[in-house]
């Protein structure tokens, strides 16, 4: 998959909002880091469930409490979302090049938004110690994606990095 060129696609936070919950977003935004933030946010979840902006900013603001455990539902209740918009299988296991094709010709956007969230996802799971987890997702984004715009394919070389056993001669005996 080559991604191209995004200016003429609609974007998953230029979807609109009712205005409760956009006026909770911002409120968010001027908490963020905050215990507020966390509690607008989920309000505005309640007024527009399916919303991805909303999504994203819970995402956010997990990450940043280091609360990897919720971000990570988060990202895959996001991926479920957009994947379910887009027509796609279920289980991201599922993908190949015809489904990103036919998910492409609904919304090249959303579909980007879907990779990169399957690509958040990894990146918790990677922060969480999964390895193997981490590295099947990326692995399957760096598959689809051989131009590697979206990054898995130098995340996965960064983590194939510190996975390769030290050479003995590097190391070094302290007394």
């Amino acid at each position: 998959m080559n991604p191209p060129d995004f200016t003429d696609c609609p974007l998953y936070f230029e979807e609109p909002l009712p205005a409760e919950a956009e006026r909770l977003i911002a409120q968010a935004g001027r908490d963020y880091g905050g215990p507020g933030a966390e509690q607008a946010l989920l309000r505005a979840r309640g007024l527009a469930p399916e919303h991805l902006a909303v999504r994203v900013g819970l995402y956010r603001t997990y990450c940043c409490q280091h609360r990897l455990e919720d971000a990570l539902q988060v990202a895959e209740g996001a991926m479920e979302i957009a994947g379910r918009q887009l027509g796609l299988p279920p289980d991201w296991r599922a993908l190949n090049e015809r489904w990103l094709a036919s998910a492409a010709a609904t919304s090249f956007g959303l579909l980007r938004f879907y990779l990169l969230a399957l690509k958040a996802a990894g990146v918790v799971l990677l922060r969480l110690g999964q390895v193997s987890a981490s590295r099947d997702r990326l692995t399957m984004i760096a598959a689809l994606d051989r131009s590697d715009q979206l990054g898995a394919g130098r995340l996965l070389q960064v983590v194939d990095a510190f996975r390769k056993p030290a050479d003995p001669s590097d190391l070094t005996l302290a007394a």
